[in-house]
């Protein structure tokens, strides 16, 4: 029976702040494991710079990890899990500047025995289930038939949204276990995930609805075109609300909020910052329903960081003094200069984008052309999609060992498909860097099938010969890839 120290904490309002943690724990199972090889993978959101970073704490022969992580507010909801049962995460509260020590004991079925947390934050129920019941959410299924959309106006797909979402919240409500703090903390992040993931997009749902109503996969529908005024939903979330800096899906709403053509939000680039809000509340203030709050500043942050975390690329002197004269010796401005120094690092060792073209060369030759133009090298080719969240993820982790092997004898490729959009690809690969190949859906298929893949990301590793040495689906870690390459080096 799994036994765990309560908490009679509240979840307080998290307030912005750059600062560290450091997370100390123990790890215990009886079963015989590998215990040279046991890691924990600690996951913080940095809701200022706009990423989710993941960090991986060795565990020692006697159980004990230790870790310090980079924070953006003084209030942290962390997602923490082991490499003994990867599969099932816990939530837990991380509070900047102190150490928060997690001990876990397994059974011999690898299920929780024992969780102890100190200083307390959560209760059990928190902890253990609000992932679960999350994934029940995404799950549930009404037991209707699809509803056509595709052919309907927007304003009946908004309202099918909200239904919808309605309805999945009601597995949250009705759960007996979940605090009522945590459920008003889930319950805003499973909004706008399921925002985020359908209906941004108008014109991809429709697509998806039309196949998925008519079982035609040839033709597309007449979709009707959306102007500015579609995403006046954004004003149902209240966005000024300070508890959206402890949703997971804040960071991505952001993201596509600063992205969107439809709604048009100008780059902040060299812009000041109150020249750029100016630009900005124009047309955003309709939409979210207010003109001022912190929400503004965060947007500005986000824009920077939009930069610094997905581009890979420091900011200009030019920046770092509008950001200076605007923030001051404020909390934004200091993680935005932590940040960038973590990025001009990383920026040293970045090899160049080449995009290739392949496209006239036959299905069956090429990997084979690829790997020629390496010759002498060891080649490391990673299959994957801008909209592939775990390519994504892998590419962030693997940044600073990647950047380990600049100068050596290696090359870095990556291939991808139609179904990344042509103008995010393009956008996406500034962070990448290396060598780029945006292939045909047959040339595609042709690798898929040939090397028995059925999911991206996938990865194909070639010696210095030419000879294929390794494929693997699903990024290994770190370690494992490192290992891999310097074998072969």
């Amino acid at each position: 029976m799994l036994s765990c120290k309560q908490s009679v904490d509240t979840i307080d309002i998290p307030t912005i702040k750059s600062s560290t943690a450091k997370i100390t724990g123990r790890i215990s199972s009886p079963n015989d494991t590998n215990k040279d090889s046991i890691f924990v993978t600690i996951g913080v959101q940095h809701p200022i710079s706009g990423e989710y970073v993941k960090y991986n704490a060795f565990v020692d022969r006697s159980g004990k990890f230790s870790i310090d992580v980079d924070v953006e507010t003084d209030i942290s909801m962390m997602g923490l899990y082991t490499s003994l049962k990867p599969y099932k995460s816990l939530l837990v509260k991380l509070t900047s500047g102190g150490v928060t020590n997690i001990d876990i004991a397994y059974n011999s079925d690898f299920d929780f025995k024992n969780i102890d947390v100190t200083p307390a934050g959560l209760t059990q129920n928190d902890m253990t289930r609000s992932l679960e019941v999350i994934n029940k959410m995404i799950d549930y299924r009404s037991g209707r038939k699809t509803e056509p959309l595709y052919n309907k106006s927007p304003d009946v797909f908004l309202n099918h949204a909200k239904t919808s979402v309605t309805e999945r919240l009601e597995v949250l409500n009705s759960d007996a276990l979940i605090s009522k703090e945590l459920k008003g903390i889930l319950s805003k992040d499973f909004r706008l995930f399921t925002y985020v993931g359908f209906v941004f997009d108008y014109e991809k749902y429709m697509k998806l609805n039309y196949r998925n109503v008519t079982q035609d996969q040839i033709n597309e529908p007449a979709i009707q075109k959306i102007d500015r005024s579609y995403y006046r939903f954004l004003k149902d979330f209240n966005l000024n609300d300070p508890q959206y800096l402890n949703c997971y899906s804040f960071i991505e709403a952001q993201k596509k909020i600063l992205q969107n053509e439809t709604i048009g939000l100008p780059e902040i680039g060299e812009n000041d910052i109150p020249s750029w809000l100016a630009k900005v509340k124009t047309i955003l203030s309709d939409l979210v329903g207010f003109e001022d709050g912190q929400y503004y500043d965060i947007l500005a942050a986000n824009a920077y960081g939009r930069q610094l975390t997905e581009e890979v690329r420091p900011l200009s002197e030019k920046q770092k003094q509008y950001i200076a004269a605007y923030w001051k010796n404020g909390e934004i401005a200091k993680i935005l200069f932590r940040k960038n120094q973590q990025v001009a690092e990383l920026d040293k060792f970045k090899s160049p984008v080449v995009i290739n073209d392949i496209s006239s060369v036959s299905d069956d030759k090429v990997i084979e052309t690829i790997v020629a133009k390496h010759k002498g090298k060891v080649v490391f080719i990673d299959l994957w999609a801008t909209w592939c969240g775990p390519c994504l993820d892998a590419m962030t982790e693997f940044r600073s060992t990647k950047a380990k092997f600049h100068g050596k004898d290696i090359a870095f490729v990556y291939l991808t498909n139609g179904s990344s959009p042509r103008k995010l690809w393009e956008e996406k690969i500034k962070g990448i860097g290396s060598e780029h190949y945006y292939l045909t859906g047959a040339q595609w298929e042709y690798i898929m099938n040939h090397f028995e893949f059925e999911y991206i990301p996938s990865y194909l590793l070639y010696n210095k010969e030419g000879a294929l040495i390794n494929k693997v689906t699903a990024f290994p870690g770190n370690e494992k890839v490192k290992e891999m390459i310097n074998d072969l080096l």
